[in-house]
């Protein structure tokens, strides 16, 4: 049972009263939670009672959903981290600025026969537009292939090439203006009319070439043809291509950076809506930011990075603003003086890129493809159109021996890319020192980026101890590091990797980027940007240049990382804007003794064996995927010459389709056979467990095909083949599930783009997993993150960039929002 507590000293008696009604029961419930016989109301929550933030969480639920005890989220439990200290916080706390936005309405149920209809013209849509393309290419490949000599195929293929660069450039175009014509603020219901028109402009541009050029004024005018309204001077980083174009508004001078989200368009409760995203003059926008429909950021204003505005939010003209929901900081994000940079600058960037794609990249394309295939005189069996090959061996072994040479080539190719050619490049531009945007230093630098953020190196000795050797080669300066196992995971990134310092006994989850370095709309500069020893990083942290953190750190998952203040040491850090949280408690270091002496040696070898073999069978599953697909390739060939005319058509444009369909049952078939057909079973265990040795390789399993089935039925259908537990009905416009058999969700769910169930937590060197449940009618709203051990109540709303935190539970019809999230998404 719980303590009895005592008198508040200086209180009134009614207060005094109260609180201690409120300890009473705040203790009893934590007691109940915490599974012991009595908390002392002065015990601290986590240094003296050892409870951690499940726990703490778990507590949380329990209070709010006691009728007499004020609501308490788990920023309040951080902030007063004693029973006694938590009652007279809430009870003394001034009342609300704004009322808790109401209650979210309860969801119809969708009509399964308009979301089949739909389905199956967005196929009949996809097949189309495969015909047109595969009848392209086979007339312009076979124009290419009757030219004789090097000069010739090269003339024939720059021509082709630019032509079917235009064509796929401007059919997104049209397709926009002719389904659509200007985009107008609207809502209208998935799988309807209205929302084919939508989804079929979204899918052509997402197949826009264009996207290639982001961070290029080219970019820009291409998104004014579009529709929207950008001023002269805008640089845009970020690869998230706003949809409802004729909705976006950006001033002149404007920088955002990348990992930005304004889609101009929100998906809530089976209905797509509509919407504003307003920037004015000379505006920053941070990386890893969301701005919902009905933001706006007035001239000379700023975002920080790792915050969100949600519908209805403006940031007024000269503030800064950060967090999620972000509110006013003194913090001044642009880091670098503005220099020199013209219309004409900007103007000769964009055609001198034009053109190196037009005469370099394109007729190394398509004429390199052509030279290739005709200089082995091996393959004329695969080659031969006269013939039906596909019954003979001949053809198998011969496409067999193709795919691994292609294989085998592409990953020494990408090495060379990955390894050596940044560093060739890395003399053009100099720490510390600012260039102009648009020049030859900046070309470097872009490249550098674009190079060495290739992920298949990175996703191959991910969470491994080779991910280091990995690194360094890359360029990170990894000196100082302790070998972990998992020291980093298989998704990192960075503007430059030669002035990235990580120290010793540092451990990174998935999803970090490392910002080093800062943009102006005219300038920029790279940094070294150095994490401390002994950190551990969550899961999508953006790590600015001069972030205030220094060793033994804790960074949660989705923090903010301050840029202000005194360096943080010996603490964690949670939420956006950060608030201070234990470093770690004695629950979380149960496993501590396998990660020292001869322990940590003996399971660190054996893990590096086990991920050694892990890194083998990958390779071999990607090859043996590789040559499935060459073999339908070429068997479509085959058929294609052995037929011709329109069957033999059908059988090229059939080609996507059926590789599509291949990949998705292949990787669907590897990953039940990894976990033997069994769900998963919550853990807790060490890294240095077998159990999560097997876990790590789930992680590993390619899924990069799945973003193409997004707004369609068969992103459901593709889930539950591959284990989540799933109604019917769900709109998935880009859900990201890493534990599939423990995720299950509702009928009617609306899973926006960019959002994330993640059902496990890697802290240190223990590993957590638990169930997720999205109940029926449930919303995900743009880059909403969902942790372990949650249940998302039936019809609730989670805004646009939140954090639910591990085994917190959401009441149904609830709106909760913010890093982490809470159910007041009323004020900030």
């Amino acid at each position: 049972m719980a303590e009895e507590p005592g008198e508040v000293q200086g209180a009134e008696p009614d207060a005094a009263k109260s609180n201690t009604i409120i300890e009473r029961r705040m203790a009893e419930l934590l007691a109940d939670v915490a599974r012991v016989e009595h908390v002392p109301v002065e015990s601290h929550f986590f240094d003296d009672l050892g409870a951690n933030s499940l726990t703490m969480a778990h507590f949380c639920a329990r209070v709010r959903k006691h009728p007499e005890l004020p609501s308490v989220s788990i920023r309040d439990v951080y902030g007063h981290p004693t029973v006694r200290g938590l009652a007279a916080a809430l009870t003394n706390a001034p009342a609300r600025a704004a009322a808790p936005p109401p209650p979210a309405g309860p969801v119809p149920p969708g009509s399964t026969l308009r979301q089949t209809l739909c389905g199956a013209l967005q196929l009949l849509l996809f097949a189309g537009y495969c015909l047109l393309a595969t009848a392209g290419y086979v007339q312009g490949y076979a124009w290419v292939a009757d030219a004789s000599g090097l000069v010739a195929v090269y003339l024939r293929s720059a021509t082709f090439g630019a032509l079917a660069l235009f064509a796929l450039c401007t059919l997104p175009v049209a397709a926009k203006w002719l389904l659509v014509g200007r985009w107008k603020p609207a809502e209208f219901p998935v799988w309807g009319p209205a929302y084919l028109r939508f989804w079929t402009v979204r899918a052509l541009l997402r197949t826009s070439p264009m996207l290639l050029f982001v961070g290029n004024p080219l970019y820009v005018l291409y998104l004014r043809a579009l529709g929207a309204r950008i001023g002269p001077g805008v640089t845009i980083l970020s690869r998230t291509l706003p949809v409802c174009t004729d909705l976006l508004t950006i001033g002149a001078g404007t920088v955002i950076r990348k990992d930005s989200v304004f889609l101009c368009y929100r998906a809530r409760a089976g209905h797509i809506r509509t919407g504003p995203v307003t920037l004015g003059r000379d505006v920053f926008v941070g990386e890893h930011t969301v701005l919902d429909i009905g933001t706006a950021l007035g001239d000379g204003s700023q975002l920080g990075h790792s915050s969100a505005l949600r519908d209805g939010e403006s940031v007024p003209a000269g503030q800064s603003w950060h967090g999620s929901p972000a509110r006013r900081t003194d913090v001044d994000h642009v880091r670098v003086a503005p220099l020199p940079c013209g219309t004409l600058r900007r103007a000769g960037y964009g055609l001198a890129a034009l053109l190196r794609a037009l005469l370099l990249y394109v007729p190394l394309t398509v004429g390199g493809a052509h030279l290739l295939l005709t200089a082995a005189p091996e393959l004329e069996t695969l080659l031969d159109p006269s013939t039906l090959h596909i019954t003979s061996a001949r053809f198998y072994a011969e496409a067999a021996a193709l795919s691994l040479a292609l294989f085998a080539g592409s990953v020494v190719v990408g090495a060379v890319a990955v390894f050596v050619v940044p560093r060739l490049l890395r003399p053009l531009v100099r720490p510390d020192r600012t260039y102009p945007l648009y020049g030859l230093p900046y070309s470097a630098h872009r490249a550098i980026a674009l190079l060495t953020n290739r992920r298949f190196f990175t996703w191959l000795c991910g969470d491994s101890s080779y991910i280091v050797p990995c690194l360094r080669a890359v360029g990170y300066d990894l000196s100082r590091v302790e070998q972990t196992g998992s020291n980093f995971g298989t998704a990192v990134q960075h503007e430059t990797p030669y002035l990235v310092e990580v120290g010793g006994g540092t451990m990174v989850a998935d999803g970090l980027s490392v910002m080093n370095a800062d943009y102006s709309a005219t300038s920029f500069r790279v940094t070294r940007t150095t994490i401390g020893g002994h950190n551990f990083l969550g899961n999508a942290i953006a790590y600015p240049a001069g972030g205030r953190t220094g060793e033994n750190c804790l960074l949660a998952t989705k923090v903010l990382v301050p840029l202000d203040g005194e360096i943080r040491e010996g603490v964690g850090l949670l939420g956006s804007p950060p608030f201070e949280i234990p470093r770690s408690v004695e629950r979380d270091s149960r496993f501590d003794h396998l990660r020292e002496g001869s322990e940590l040696g003996r399971r660190l070898a054996a893990k590096n064996r086990f991920n050694l073999r892990s890194i083998g069978l990958f390779l071999f599953l990607r090859w043996l995927h590789t040559c499935a697909l060459t073999v339908l390739g070429f068997a479509a060939y085959d058929l294609y010459g052995h037929g011709g005319g329109p069957g033999g058509l059908l059988a090229l444009a059939a080609l996507p389709l059926a590789a599509l369909v291949f990949t998705v049952l292949f990787y669907a078939l590897v990953e039940r056979s990894l976990t033997r057909f069994r769900p998963l079973r919550p853990r807790l265990c060490s890294i240095y467990d077998p159990v999560f040795w097997r876990q790590e390789r789930l992680w590993k399993l390619p899924d990069a095909h799945l973003e193409m089935l997004n707004g369609t039925p068969f992103k459901p259908l593709v889930w539950r083949l591959l284990g989540v537990r799933i109604g019917r009905r769900v709109f998935d416009d880009g859900v990201y599930i890493t534990e599939r058999t423990l995720t299950t969700v509702g009928d009617d769910c609306t899973l926006a783009a960019g959002s994330k169930i993640q059902a496990h937590s890697q802290e240190d060197g223990t590993y957590k997993s638990d169930h997720v449940t999205i109940g029926a009618g449930a919303t995900l709203e743009v880059g909403a993150f969902v942790h372990y051990g949650v249940v998302l109540g039936e019809g609730a709303v989670l805004a646009p960039d939140s954090f639910l935190m591990k085994g917190e539970q959401v009441p149904p019809h609830a709106r909760w929002g913010g890093n982490p999230a809470t159910e007041n998404t009323g004020s900030r």
